[in-house]
């Protein structure tokens, strides 16, 4: 029962994340790089500093935390991560919610989940590393499939009909946008790792294990936010989209939009670390949580892409592909469980 609990409350976290760049399309007169900016204050320091409150023990403070150890590795990565947060969205701008968040989140399940544990020292060619290893090409076949449903699409779609779906489309510099993104992307994981010692500290100090992680959360974030600022402070300025931020009769509007997307994005890692908290007693599905994630960010980012009519037009041979690819990723959630 606690498996289940900790999946769907891992589910829920990624509904809300593959919802949130919805919120986009409602954002009035603002620049790329602007929305990027404001939403990241949201999305990278408010929330997860809120929630990082959540973690801290009773009479202690977030510095006291923080100096356990790992704080500064979890910043670095969350830096490099800030690339990957970077291009995905610019994923999203040139290929769309669907096909862009499916090759970025692909490549990140695949680093984000491997990575730590060959740090770890775990062997990936037998026992529960073995099994590891094979959801995860499991999850990257279906992710692979899903791709080729997007390229399938771009095929069969005049220049006419990709605009409209997506207005800034371009495939090819958008697979190379999204791979990128991918790799960097990986490095959350990383950082979640790295602060290791702080979510000890949290336990020692008698915090419930559905909030230790949270502290650790607002350093990968808060280093991620240090790099999309410098590149949207930047952007503002070659493509002289500061004025932006003066007009005021769409602050109000913009403002809770970008507020919503925020939210909405950071409750895919409140909910990783509260349903990392049920998976205690299965060690491969702790380990595999990373990839679960990824794998229901894709799937539900495809069905955006459906309700956002992405897919519309297309032949019987794409959708059949697509929802193979969905079965697919569906059956790696199920994998680890079968051993």
């Amino acid at each position: 029962m606690d498996i289940l609990i900790g999946l769907l409350i891992i589910a829920i976290g990624s509904f809300c994340q593959s919802s949130s760049y919805v919120p986009i399309k409602k954002v009035k007169e603002w620049s790329w790089e602007s929305f990027w900016l404001i939403q990241g204050v949201f999305a990278w320091l408010v929330f997860p500093l809120l929630g990082s409150l959540l973690g801290v023990p009773q009479g202690g403070s977030l510095l006291d935390l923080w100096g356990a150890g790992g704080a500064g590795m979890s910043i670095f990565y969350g830096i490099l991560w800030g690339v990957g947060g970077l291009t995905f969205g610019l994923s999203m701008r040139y290929l769309g919610v669907a096909l862009g968040q499916s090759i970025s989140l692909g490549t990140c399940a695949g680093f984000g989940t491997l990575l730590p544990a060959l740090f770890a020292g775990t062997n990936l060619f037998e026992g529960n590393g073995l099994i590891l290893l094979l959801g995860v090409c499991i999850t990257l076949a279906g992710i692979a499939i899903i791709g080729y449903a997007g390229s399938l699409r771009a095929q069969n779609m005049s220049e006419e009909e990709k605009r409209a779906a997506v207005k800034d489309f371009a495939l090819t510099k958008g697979l190379l946008v999204a791979l990128l993104a991918g790799v960097m992307s990986a490095c959350f994981a990383l950082g979640l790792d790295a602060g290791t010692p702080i979510k000890n500290a949290a336990l020692a100090g008698g915090v419930e294990g559905l909030y230790a992680g949270l502290p650790v959360i607002f350093l990968v974030t808060l280093g991620g936010f240090l790099t999309n600022a410098a590149y949207c402070l930047q952007q503002n300025v070659a493509n002289k989209s500061m004025g932006d931020y003066a007009k005021g009769k769409v602050w109000g509007n913009n403002l809770v939009f970008c507020a919503l997307a925020g939210v909405l994005w950071y409750m895919q890692f409140f909910g990783l670390e509260m349903g990392k908290s049920f998976l205690t007693e299965s060690p491969v599905l702790l380990a595999f949580s990373w990839c679960i994630l990824m794998a229901l960010n894709v799937t539900f980012s495809n069905v955006w892409g459906i309700i956002l009519k992405e897919w519309k037009g297309v032949s019987n041979k794409t959708i059949t592909v697509l929802i193979a690819g969905l079965i697919v990723l569906i059956f790696s959630l199920v994998f680890p469980n079968l051993f």
